[in-house]
């Protein structure tokens, strides 16, 4: 049988042996808006367990949207003007506003990326500036939450009067779904913010993919809460990128609303689990740090002492912003967890995830295929590299037989396989 999926702007194709038994899990395909603008204008309209945005930002001086960067494919080239628009006609000027992008800990855009992603109208009306978590001096302390985690935010959304966020709701492994409070932390928080959460994350738990209500989840809104986040514009896409559907409101109720829609798209029923999962990051395929989201569903899809195989292009490489993790990621999870502990490892938020990984390879093997990471990067990942998807197959037969069961997963960082 051959298969094709996705590989950045084009695809790859392998073919699987007759006798082994194979499953495609996808997103389910969903029926875009008609007309996007027009969806997003009835969003505005609908308020979810809010007033009007005109009536929120009555007496407001200021109004910073928070913004997901190019990892994520949130249409903010249309969300944005929307908001603007309805901003203008609630007395506010487009020099009242502006657009924070909300990095985490990405790789700031630069000005062509931005007028790329956000468009030349979002870039000519407004100013548009990274989040700026590499500068002590432009963060602010805003204490602690009750579990210890430090709240650093950005100096510029605290100043705003009114803070409205940005976002796409797909399956997480850390907050269970993106998207509503995660615009905030980590999007606009500092790395000891989200060094702890992602810990706190990893050691309860190896993932909570698809479980909303979880205290990770908790910890960002509290977070978020703190930081004065008013209201969340959420989005639903289909595999293509296509708007579903729109939510705008409380960022908790909205944002739930938005799930429900999600989970119906992305949750795929997982006929079981497999000797052998091939995990395909498109859409999150610019560099390691984003393909990695791949290894929560396969974690799902494979059967313990089974196979992963992730396939990414990955054209920017491991990570511009966390290459020191290629210093310890392949050691065992007890080591990265004892290393963190005593203060060796001090950039918590790359060996959160280095845990996290780690304890997947406790479970099953992982084979990586890419063209943006060398062999010797694979290997200091702990993962095995393999040229191609036909090469690491077969080397994942040559372990499990010739009849060993396989799960594909084109969209892998997109989809929540459901038991």
């Amino acid at each position: 049988m051959r298969i094709t999926i996705p590989y950045g702007s084009g695809t790859v194709g392998f073919d699987i042996p007759a006798g082994s038994p194979t499953a495609v899990l996808a997103p389910r395909p969903a029926t875009p808006a008609a007309d996007a603008r027009a969806e997003i204008r009835r969003a505005l309209d609908a308020p979810i367990a809010a007033g009007p945005l005109a009536a929120a930002v009555a007496g407001a001086r200021s109004v910073v949207i928070l913004a997901d960067d190019l990892t994520r494919q949130t249409p903010s080239h249309l969300i944005i003007p929307a908001l603007l628009d309805e901003l203008n006609a609630s007395g506010l000027r487009d020099e009242q506003c502006s657009v924070l992008i909300a990095l985490g800990t990405h790789r700031p855009m630069t000005e062509a990326e931005i007028r790329a992603h956000y468009g030349p109208e979002v870039a000519t009306r407004v100013r548009v500036v990274n989040s700026p978590w590499q500068d002590p001096g432009q963060m602010v302390d805003l204490g602690v939450t009750p579990n210890g985690t430090p709240i650093s935010i950005a100096r510029a959304a605290l100043a705003a009067d009114f803070l409205i966020g940005l976002g796409s709701i797909v399956p997480h492994h850390i907050p269970g779904f993106s998207a509503g409070a995660k615009i905030v932390q980590p999007g606009i928080s500092g790395a000891e913010t989200t060094g702890a959460t992602h810990l706190f994350s990893v050691r309860s738990r190896r993932s909570y993919l698809g479980l909303v209500d979880n205290p990770v989840r908790a910890e960002m809104e509290l977070i978020a809460e703190r930081a004065g986040l008013r209201a969340i514009f959420n989005v639903v896409l289909d595999t293509k990128g296509r708007l579903v559907r729109a939510f705008y409101g409380d960022p908790r109720a909205a944002h739930r609303a938005g799930v429900a829609v999600a989970a119906e798209v992305y949750g795929v029923p997982l006929p079981g689990q497999a000797d052998i999962v091939i995990a395909g990051s498109h859409p999150c395929d610019i560099e390691f740090w984003q393909a990695h989201k791949s290894l929560y569903p396969a974690d799902l899809a494979v059967r313990t002492g089974g196979t992963v195989i992730v396939v990414t292009p990955a054209p920017e490489g491991v990570s511009v912003s966390h290459r020191e993790m290629l210093n310890f990621t392949a050691l065992p999870a007890e080591r990265i967890d004892a290393a963190i502990a005593d203060g060796t490892l001090t950039n918590v938020v790359s060996a959160a995830l280095a845990l996290a990984w780690a304890k997947m390879r406790e479970r099953a093997n992982i084979l990586l295929v890419s063209d943006g990471i060398s062999a010797d990067e694979a290997r200091a990942l702990g993962f095995t590299p393999h040229p191609s998807v036909q090469d690491a197959l077969a080397a994942a037969l040559r372990v499990h037989g010739a009849g060993a069961s396989i799960n594909v997963l084109p969209y892998a960082p997109e989809t929540l396989p459901l038991a």
